[in-house]
């Protein structure tokens, strides 16, 4: 299947600015239809939800074609999609709900492998009713999260295991499908970060086995919201805190005040994007596939661009010499975090901002996965790939390194 990088790239106006960013597991840069999208609904008559005005009409437009399009990016009900300011914001509004069902000595199993989004929330929640954290350990030597690792610590009075999906330090993938079969063994809920994943592979909750999956929109060319996916029917055995007039109808009853209609219309329209990346022919009947199925190819479309471009930097980083690189999981995103023996990566992050090369330095708040790796709190050099980046990027990230590291 083939990927037209060239015809994406014309869809970015940011890149004009002459950078290759390779800063994408921070946010990625955004498509000329999701910035339209956006002005559109600032533009157009718009009020708060209703169905007797047009701008109330708009309104609730908005919700429902955003709803729809991120069930279909995670393979969840519309009717399961929660929306909030924030990945992090959605953790701590669902850790306190949680929460309240949870009595002292219970337990909760947070990962070392996690962005701190989704370890603080749940630490501060057990600790605000007394129950105990326990924590998942990963291989600081392979990078790896087995579910092995997530049984060891489970017990008969664990209530929830928090994991990452995909480590935004070093990409690693843990086998999802396999630590939810064993947290609902051990009659637990399983609540997933898929913020770094959500960009690079196409969710399904049922088949992950998560029971809450969050992202962030503005990771998959978006605008910066955060959205939550579980099932309809476990949604409705939570009581959040709420305002006494909002609704209690799910899945309203956790969205708190005016949704910002103009970042659903992004949404929907990054969703929209991500679905044309790759062209699908029309099935046997000669009807065109849903989104769904679009999005399918178009993932796969990606993930055949990005680790060959992932390889081509591999290959490169290994030429360079002097260079440590901290992704060694098998499956794991397009991702590396390097280090660089006798230079500081925040050398390396300002000389190559210098040469027009976005690769960032630091932990990204995966602290505990930093420190477990033996990098302290500084982490190290994350050179990332997103659907624009091109071999042209790859080749000036590789000359960039070269130089900065006195070997060209």
């Amino acid at each position: 299947m083939s990927y037209d990088v060239a015809a994406v790239r014309t869809q970015f106006p940011a890149l004009e600015a002459g950078y290759a960013h390779f800063d994408g597991p921070g946010g990625s840069q955004t498509p000329r239809p999701v910035i339209a999208a956006m002005g559109e609904a600032l533009a157009g008559p718009l009020s708060n939800r209703g169905q007797w005005t047009v701008g109330e009409r708009n309104a609730e437009g908005f919700v429902d074609a955003g709803r729809l399009a991120l069930a279909d990016l995670l393979g969840a009900s519309a009717s399961g999609v929660v929306f909030g300011r924030s990945a992090t914001q959605l953790t701590y509004d669902f850790s306190r709900t949680l929460a309240k069902s949870w009595a002292p000595g219970d337990e909760v199993v947070v990962s070392r492998l996690d962005h701190d989004s989704n370890i603080r929330p749940w630490i501060q929640a057990a600790e605000a009713v007394g129950a105990v954290v326990r924590w998942a350990e990963f291989s600081p030597r392979t990078g790896e999260l087995t579910a092995d690792d997530v049984r060891a610590v489970l017990g008969e009075r664990t209530r929830l295991v928090a994991v990452t999906a995909a480590s935004n330090l070093i990409g690693t993938r843990p086998d999802l499908p396999e630590i939810a079969r064993a947290v609902h063994g051990a009659g637990a809920l399983l609540y997933v970060d898929g913020v770094h994943y959500a960009a690079h592979a196409l969710v399904d909750l049922d088949a992950l086995g998560a029971d809450f999956f969050v992202c962030s929109t503005y990771k998959f060319l978006g605008p910066h919201l955060g959205v939550l996916g579980a099932a309809p029917a476990l949604l409705e055995t939570l009581t959040p805190d709420k305002l006494l007039p909002a609704t209690n109808a799910v899945p309203e009853r956790f969205e708190f005040g005016t949704l910002p209609y103009e970042l659903l219309a992004g949404a929907r329209a990054a969703v929209d994007f991500l679905a044309g990346l790759a062209a699908v022919a029309p099935g046997d009947a000669g009807h065109a596939p849903g989104r769904r199925a679009r999005l399918a190819a178009s993932f796969a479309a990606l993930d055949e661009h990005e680790d060959r471009l992932l390889a081509r930097i591999e290959h490169g980083v290994a030429d360079i010499g002097g260079v440590t690189v901290h992704s060694r999981a098998q499956r794991r995103t397009p991702m590396l975090l390097l280090t660089f023996e006798g230079r500081d990566t925040v050398e390396a992050y300002r000389f190559l901002a210098e040469r027009k090369v976005h690769a960032p330095s630091g932990s990204f708040y995966a602290l505990e996965a930093s420190r477990r790796l033996g990098l302290g709190d500084g982490g190290g050099l994350r050179v990332g790939l997103a659907p624009y980046n091109d071999d042209a990027d790859v080749d000036r990230l590789i000359e960039a390194l070269t130089d900065f590291l006195g070997r060209g």
